[in-house]
């Protein structure tokens, strides 16, 4: 498992194999072990601004998406978010929901930070890959266009019954724990 962070806001991908976890700014130029899988947390420019060029060095990758997010991926920037610079919108050949299970990754529905979003789930290792939906000491920007704060209370209550030694591996910033995060049942209270 390794960790590479790119891109203007610092955002975290995952490879864990040969999955790759969200394709930010610049980690194409980073990740150079050959790739079959991309799982997208949500559609978020600074989580797939370098998806297509994965695609063209890897034209038979199974790119992964929540159909809700599937939108913004093809036509990057319609979420209403202001684009940085120009980025290639890409179809997603999987569509994944709730309980799917790809390479040994449960998918856990997480809507809120956008309509889409999901996490991966490794209930053997105990890892789950957040996203945006989850950081260290906070949560993911509900201000923006297509945030749904009252999906997100639900999703961060889902997390709330993983394992406390769950390791949560987010989007941006540093790893925490479940057990770490013991607001997670009253974060409406929290951060409402």
């Amino acid at each position: 498992m390794k960790r590479y962070t790119a891109g203007p806001f610092a955002t975290n991908c995952y490879l864990d194999g040969s999955i790759l976890i969200d394709t930010p700014p610049g980690s194409f130029d980073l990740i150079k072990e050959p790739i079959t899988h991309i799982l997208l947390t949500h559609s978020h420019w600074d989580h797939t601004a370098d998806l297509a060029k994965f695609l063209e060095k890897f034209p038979n990758v199974v790119i992964a998406s929540h159909p809700d997010d599937i939108g913004n991926i093809k036509n990057p920037g319609s979420d209403g978010l202001p684009l940085m610079f120009a980025i290639e919108g890409v179809e997603p050949t999987l569509l994944v929901r709730e309980g799917d299970v790809i390479e040994g990754l449960q998918v856990v529905e997480l809507p809120g930070h956008t309509p889409g979003g999901v996490g991966y789930y490794d209930p053997k290792r105990k890892i789950l890959f957040s996203g945006d939906t989850l950081f260290q000491g906070t949560i993911g920007n509900l201000s923006l266009p297509t945030a749904r704060p009252d999906l997100m209370w639900k999703s961060l209550k889902k997390l709330a019954k993983l394992p406390p030694d769950t390791l949560v591996l987010p989007g941006h910033g540093d790893p925490t724990t479940i057990g770490d995060e013991d607001w997670l049942d009253r974060a409406e209270q929290v951060f409402g």
